[in-house]
């Protein structure tokens, strides 16, 4: 597996989290204080498409690392729970990592 898998997966891992830690943010500010609509609406179009994105290079570094069907449903997941996606990607990362075409044998960072 090229590490260009495992770094497009990590980036937007980190990416969905902090948009949905927005999100999260934005929708309190607008439910709880009635204030920010356009900006909640602005952060979760954003946040919507990055998740496609996401989806998408999370399915492909389940595939190639031939997970079963419910980890990769976990990883999928872990985008629409607040904090689960840095804290399933450190995971990931370190089981993925030896799978990389030229990491060291003990490659765990």
């Amino acid at each position: 597996m090229k590490r260009s898998v495992l770094t497009r997966y990590r980036v937007m891992a980190y990416v969905t989290a902090v948009m949905l830690l927005i999100l999260c943010s934005c929708m309190v500010a607008k439910y709880g204080f009635d204030t920010g609509a356009d900006l909640t609406f602005a952060v979760s179009q954003a946040h919507g498409v990055l998740f496609m994105i996401y989806l998408v290079f999370a399915f492909d570094l389940g595939s190639k690392a031939k997970w079963p069907f419910g980890k990769l449903l976990w990883v999928l997941v872990s985008g629409t729970i607040p904090l689960a996606a840095f804290f399933v990607e450190r995971t990931i990362r370190a089981e993925v990592e030896p799978l990389v075409e030229g990491a060291p044998v003990g490659a765990r960072a």
